[in-house]
């Protein structure tokens, strides 16, 4: 059995796998990462291996505690992974864009990919058919927009994220959410159409915290999965093992 863990912005989000099947999955704080890490053992002693992605604020310590038990792998840049890193600063590409691309990679070989992670920030990483990743954008998540417009603002509240009643809004709130709910959605869209426009053979993986939320407001045909890195993250490590 691997445990996977993805240290996010935000929060930490973990799954315990056998193969390739998800047996259970876990999110939680990061000040609760050993006590958390612990009773996941507990109920998974078969658990071998600890796989770890992080773009978070969070101490390798607190997983090296773990090295007795397990064999720990963080996953960097010197890694093997399945596509050729066309970045043209390739060291500064996220770890978790990298699993990302590498999922997307193995589960959907020989096409046009375009993988969208909406989370804290929403980032769009392209691989080509050709198994080259080429790049793609970053911009604000939902959350950050709607904390961006109450802290640089000096009247403007701060709202939770909700569904718009309406594109036009009625009142300062339901403006607000149909800014920030519907430009989220044009923006993505507007990505999508113009990497449609230029490539053949296109999937689109919709991923992230906000995955299920976005999935039934676009226009587009995507394949939606929450726990997309997560898998990601099991697949590549994997892929490691077979081609060391």
């Amino acid at each position: 059995m691997v445990l996977a863990i993805d240290v996010g912005n935000t929060r930490i989000k973990a799954s315990v796998f056998e193969d390739n099947t998800v047996l259970e999955n876990f999110v939680f704080e990061k000040n609760e990462l050993e006590k958390k890490i612990k009773k996941i053992l507990e109920k998974f002693q078969n658990c071998s291996d600890l796989i770890v992605a992080s773009v978070g604020n969070v101490e390798k310590q607190s997983f090296l505690a773990f090295e007795k038990e397990l064999n720990i792998h963080f996953f960097t840049h010197e890694d093997i992974f399945p596509f050729t890193n066309k970045y043209s600063t390739p060291k500064t590409l996220g770890i978790d864009r990298m699993i990302l691309a590498s999922g997307a990679t193995l589960q959907f070989p020989k096409q046009n990919r375009l993988v969208i992670d909406a989370g804290t920030c929403i980032t769009y990483d392209f691989i080509d058919e050709n198994d080259n990743y080429l790049g793609g954008a970053i911009s604000p998540g939902l959350r950050l927009r709607y904390e961006a417009l109450h802290n640089f603002t000096a009247r403007l509240p701060l709202l939770t994220l909700d569904a718009p009643e309406s594109y036009i809004g009625d009142s300062t709130a339901q403006a607000i959410h149909s800014g920030v709910v519907n430009g989220f959605v044009y923006e993505i869209d507007g990505f999508i159409d113009e990497y449609q426009g230029n490539f053949a053979n296109f999937i689109i993986i919709l991923t992230g915290g906000d995955a299920e939320f976005l999935a039934k407001r676009l226009k587009n045909t995507i394949f939606a999965n929450s726990n997309f890195l997560l898998e990601s993250l099991n697949q590549t490590f994997q892929y490691k093992i077979d081609n060391d």
